[in-house]
């Protein structure tokens, strides 16, 4: 790159967001690598990139959000090229069980926050004339899932936000596109009972959950190619929905 551009990450201290950060860094953005907790996993994403810096904030809430673009305001110019909206949680309950904080805390995390950030940082975009914006669904939001009712609706609405935020800031020449993962090894997953997970993996066509890495590959290729793609969601599932 001619110039060094800045990608933000959320939810980049594990998981998916981590294997993002790392993925972006090698190729050639200063990476902002959020974290809402855990500062120390943080520190050890940021060792694996040459150029990183790290913000921690809550995006249960509006203050939060607040504080990321304070932090982009005031330590880097006002500068952002490109935001991946990866935080989410998954407070996995039957319908009938799931409780109104769950939706609410949920609802906050998976959907208030990357709508807010979106608006907010997107301002500095507009001034830029240029910026990509990736926000990470998932296939439930999709096929749907047992006891994941309330986090199919936000990936859902995740989907339907990047049709419109596309349309809308198409004029600024930002992009805005989602990655839409399937069933990928993680901590999460190594926890699902065997017999689950060969239920799981019999459903898949290519017989095999993806990887972290996987995910990072398209991530980045929306953030630094795909110039004629916007509104679109990928599909990262192994062939599970088609």
């Amino acid at each position: 790159m001619a110039e060094t551009k800045i990608a933000l990450v959320t939810g980049a201290s594990r998981g998916l967001g981590a294997a993002m950060a790392v993925a972006l860094g090698k190729a050639g953005f200063k990476v902002g690598i959020h974290y809402n907790a855990n500062s120390a996993s943080a520190e050890k994403v940021a060792a694996q990139i040459e150029n990183s810096f790290l913000v921690g904030a809550d995006l249960s809430t509006l203050e939060g959000t607040d504080a990321i673009y304070d932090v982009l305001k005031k330590d880097h110019g006002g500068q952002i090229d490109v935001l991946v909206n990866n935080a989410g949680i998954a407070l996995d309950n039957p319908l009938f069980k799931a409780s109104p904080e769950e939706f609410e805390k949920t609802v906050n995390v998976n959907m208030r926050s990357a709508w807010y950030l979106t608006k907010r940082l997107s301002r500095f975009m507009i001034r830029q004339k240029s910026g990509r914006i990736i926000n990470i669904s998932s296939v439930v939001g999709s096929m749907g899932n047992p006891t994941q009712s309330i986090y199919g609706m936000t990936k859902a609405a995740i989907e339907n936000f990047t049709k419109t935020a596309a349309i809308e800031l198409a004029e600024y020449n930002i992009l805005v596109n989602a990655v839409a993962p399937g069933f990928i090894q993680s901590d999460m997953t190594d926890h699902i009972p065997a017999e689950f997970q060969e239920k799981i993996l019999s459903r898949i066509p290519l017989g095999r959950m993806g990887n972290a890495e996987e995910i990072a590959e398209v991530v980045v290729f929306l953030a630094t190619a795909g110039t004629y793609m916007t509104g679109t969601t990928v599909a990262v599932n192994g062939g599970l929905y088609v």
